[in-house]
């Protein structure tokens, strides 16, 4: 079985995966959110998305979590790069996608707060996982 396919973590925890949405507006912001109460990294800012259900393609949880906690229906995105992280509470799998078209406006539905951020972000504290991809957004915006 290859590493990218792998259901269990070095350390034999099962892994989680989650689809991730790096929503893009023209303008060149990106959207955060900041984690609601009651999960972990409570008040963190990430990236929205969510957990890939059974049987679920990637595009179709990251459509299915962005309409759920946001209220867009995504219309294009492509899936940009994937990286594991091993936070205390869960091994994540995390599929990082860019988001270029949607219909509707963002609107944090689940009490969250969001936030359209340029580089460098000016929002913390942010999710160690986001940490990575800002840092591959700004070589991107550098190229």
């Amino acid at each position: 079985m290859s590493d990218a396919k792998r259901e269990l973590a070095p350390d034999g925890r099962k892994v989680t995966e989650v689809a991730v949405g790096v929503m893009v507006r023209e303008d060149g912001r990106h959207l955060l959110a900041q984690r609601p109460s009651g999960k972990p990294y409570e008040g963190y800012w990430e990236f929205p998305g969510g957990k890939l259900e059974a049987g679920e393609s990637i595009e179709a949880a990251l459509a299915r979590e962005l309409h759920e906690e946001l209220g867009i229906d995504v219309t294009e995105c492509a899936l940009w790069r994937t990286i594991e992280h091993d936070y205390p509470h869960a091994y994540v799998r995390l599929f990082f996608c860019k988001v270029t078209k949607w219909n509707g406006n963002p609107r944090g539905r689940e009490g969250q707060a969001i936030a359209w951020q340029t580089l460098p972000m000016d929002v913390a504290p942010l999710l160690p996982a986001a940490i990575p991809i800002l840092e591959w957004l700004e070589e991107e915006s550098r190229a």
